[in-house]
């Protein structure tokens, strides 16, 4: 090992291709992403087989990007981290064996990293770096390394709207401020993950230059970001879904369609048993609070019933014929071009619908949060770059008096800086990958 501190990551749980070289956990030097969003958009979702596919023939340029920008090559690195569990079996394998292959022909050290532990310290990430720009630019800070550094290629790609800001435009400064009061490294921390296959609840805290992670609540079926596409999909909008439910969510009346999330009761059959999810095996239901477990399935079924029995179906077909099926479709929809052909019922139905979502992770995650006596929530994953997620639970917080993170809006969703970031304690501990390592598709984390 060089002793540069530096590490390069390699992330292929799901659809995207990522490569990042980060310096300590606390610096990214490169970022690079290849999203495979246009192969999927056609089928409303990830196809497994395509995606490994498309991690074939993108994983060497991206990593040699990530390479070239950072300025550095194999022999200046101190480590090679990747992305092991959980994900889709044929993804995580392609990211894992090319991982492998670096790391014996430059004789150095390979990391596992938990994809879950990964988005986790996208926040610690974001808070380090935030806090050496803070520091080394009179507070003035310019965007994070891993926001400017993050390259993304999307040729081709359907127009997905434009992520939102990461500061909310309805708060003033001393509510989001407040929000986001510094907190110690050491105090224990509430980790709400939320994206396309995982909404899980962790408590987090470090013990000499590690974490250690309990579960606290999970998703039983959907994950809220799952739950998102299928509606997007019901209601004849893009994928993801999540970016076109926030962006037209705003021009829709929240209070308009009353959906409810009932208290999940303890079930005697299911008691032992693993959620019943295509996500982490992790504790069973009956080792976890009640009050603490999310499902989404019932929701998007409610949008189903109401989008039948008020007639939207025909509404639905004739946007998504419209935007991006039918032959006139432009090849980037726009959000202007998407609400122009979106009736008021359909947006207070949108509205209401991500009203509810929010509320829900927002009641749990502060229970939760007030149950462990924890005063400082981390909220990432993909949804996190979520518009509405990010103004309730920053008002919340500076409500309570509580500090909340979020990630940058590049490190929300999917990318090789996290993975990096999570690496370093293991480096620091020596706990090095097998050589036998292999995919976990369903690997956990914490108990």
């Amino acid at each position: 090992m060089s002793g540069s501190g530096l590490i390069l990551a390699i992330e292929s749980s799901c659809d995207e291709t990522a490569a990042a070289v980060v310096q300590r956990g606390s610096h990214t030097l490169s970022s690079v992403v290849a999203s495979q969003i246009a192969t999927h958009a056609r089928y409303g979702g990830v196809v497994p087989e395509l995606a490994s596919r498309e991690h074939l023939r993108a994983i060497v340029p991206v990593v040699r990007a990530a390479l070239g920008h950072a300025g550095v090559t194999l022999a200046g690195l101190d480590a090679i981290a990747v992305t092991s569990g959980p994900g889709l079996a044929g993804a995580l394998l392609v990211g894992i064996t090319y991982a492998k292959a670096l790391a014996f022909a430059a004789n150095l050290p390979l990391i596992a990293v938990n994809h879950l532990e990964g988005h986790i310290h996208a926040v610690l990430l974001n808070e380090r770096e935030s806090a050496s720009q803070l520091a080394s630019n009179d507070c003035h800070p310019e965007p994070s390394a891993a926001e400017s550094k993050d390259l993304r290629f999307r040729a081709n790609q359907p127009g997905a709207p434009e992520p939102v800001p990461s500061l909310p435009k309805d708060l003033d400064s001393e509510t989001w401020e407040t929000s986001r009061r510094s907190s110690s490294a050491e105090d224990p921390a509430l980790a709400l993950v939320v994206s396309g296959g995982h909404t899980h609840l962790y408590l987090a805290r470090p013990t000499a230059n590690t974490w250690q992670y309990s579960l606290v609540g999970r998703t039983l079926d959907d994950a809220a970001g799952e739950a998102y596409d299928k509606v997007a999909k019901l209601l004849g909008l893009g994928y993801p879904g999540g970016p076109w439910i926030d962006a037209l969510a705003q021009f829709g009346n929240p209070q308009a369609v009353p959906f409810a999330f009932s208290q999940i009761k303890t079930k005697l059959h299911l008691a032992g048993n693993a959620p019943r999810t295509k996500a982490a095996k992790t504790a069973p239901i009956a080792d976890l609070d009640r009050h603490f477990l999310f499902s989404f399935s019932g929701i998007k079924t409610a949008v189903l019933r109401y989008v039948e029995l008020h007639n939207l179906r025909p509404d639905a077909e004739a946007r998504r014929d419209a935007l991006f099926t039918g032959p006139d479709a432009p090849a980037h929809p726009t959000i202007e071009a998407a609400l122009a052909a979106t009736g008021k019922p359909t947006l207070d139905l949108i509205a209401s619908f991500q009203h509810a979502v929010v509320g829900d992770l927002l009641k749990k995650t502060f229970a939760a949060a007030e149950s462990l006596a924890v005063r400082r929530i981390l909220v990432t994953g993909g949804v996190a770059a979520n518009r509405e997620l990010r103004q309730r639970f920053t008002a919340e917080a500076a409500r309570r008096n509580l500090s909340v993170s979020f990630p940058t809006l590049a490190l929300s969703t999917d990318n090789a800086a996290m993975i990096a970031a999570a690496a370093w304690p293991r480096l620091l501990a020596q706990d090095f990958a097998a050589p036998e390592l292999s995919a976990d598709p369903s690997l956990a984390l914490g108990r």
